[in-house]
This record gives C-alpha cells, sequence and structure tokens, in this order.
C-alpha cells in the first residue's frame, strides 16, 4: 500500500506542486522587486517633490535586454542542448559497445540523446531564423543605443 501512495504522491508533486511554487516564488520576487522601487520613488518624491519622476523609474528599473544579447541566450542553449545530446548518444555507443547494460536502460540512454540533440538542433534553427527576421530591428537597436 505504501509503495503505491509514493508511486502516484512523487507524479503529482513533481508534475502539479512544485512548478506551482516555482511560479509563486517568481511573482514574490517580481512583488518585492516592485516594492523595493516603490519605497525609492517615495522617498525621492519627499526629500525633492519637484523631481522628474519618469527619469527617476527609468533609472532605476532594471534594463531591458537587447534583441542581440536574447539570440546569444539562444544560441548558448541551443549550442549546451546540442553537446550533451551528442554526448549521451556517445556515451550510448560506448556503452553499448562495452555491452556494460541492461537493453531496456541503453534504450533509454539512446533515446534521451536523440531527444535531446534533436531539441538543440531545434533550438539552433530557431536562432538562425530570428537573426535573419530580426536583423533590422537589431540595427535600429544599435543606432538607438549610440544616439
Amino acid at each position: 500500500m505504501d509503495h503505491n501512495l509514493v508511486q502516484i504522491i512523487v507524479p503529482v508533486a513533481c508534475g502539479c506542486i512544485l512548478p506551482i511554487v516555482g511560479i509563486l516564488m517568481g511573482v514574490r520576487q517580481k512583488m518585492n522587486e516592485t516594492n523595493k522601487q516603490t519605497e525609492i520613488v517615495l522617498a525621492a518624491i519627499e526629500k525633492n517633490p519637484e523631481m522628474d519622476i519618469e527619469e527617476l523609474i527609468k533609472k532605476i528599473s532594471p534594463k531591458k535586454k537587447l534583441l542581440k544579447e536574447k539570440l546569444l541566450e539562444k544560441l548558448l542553449g541551443a549550442c549546451i542542448t546540442t553537446f550533451l545530446g551528442v554526448a549521451l548518444l556517445a556515451a550510448a555507443i560506448w556503452v553499448d559497445f562495452m555491452g556494460g547494460m541492461e537493453v531496456d536502460n541503453l534504450h533509454l540512454l539512446y533515446i534521451g540523446g536523440f531527444v535531446l540533440l534533436a531539441v538543440g538542433i531545434a533550438f539552433l534553427i530557431n536562432y538562425n531564423v530570428g537573426k535573419k527576421m530580426l536583423v533590422k530591428e537589431m540595427e535600429a537597436e544599435e543606432l538607438q543605443l549610440k544616439n
């Protein structure tokens, strides 16, 4: 009976509770950042009521990532995922050649390697398509930063 209960609780915890906790932590962090910014703005208004609030908010708010930075993060994720897929496939081939694993587990290694490799290739395609589509926007951002 206890073994069946564990088989039910573990997937529910990983599939439901863990994502909810992650989302709540993200929301809480965002609320804390917003509250800190509000406190800073209120303190600045108390000290100097004639201050330009919009300029102050721009200065204290976190800077948005440029399109180029976002694309480079996609490229990094693609490279890591592709490398992990190739490494897992190489490990599976090596273990298969040496004959040191059960066939079912070996199939899982192959499947995991192929999935990671496919996801990495998909990320690389996404990066290349995004780079081609956003060339003009990236140039406009660079010009805007220079001015």
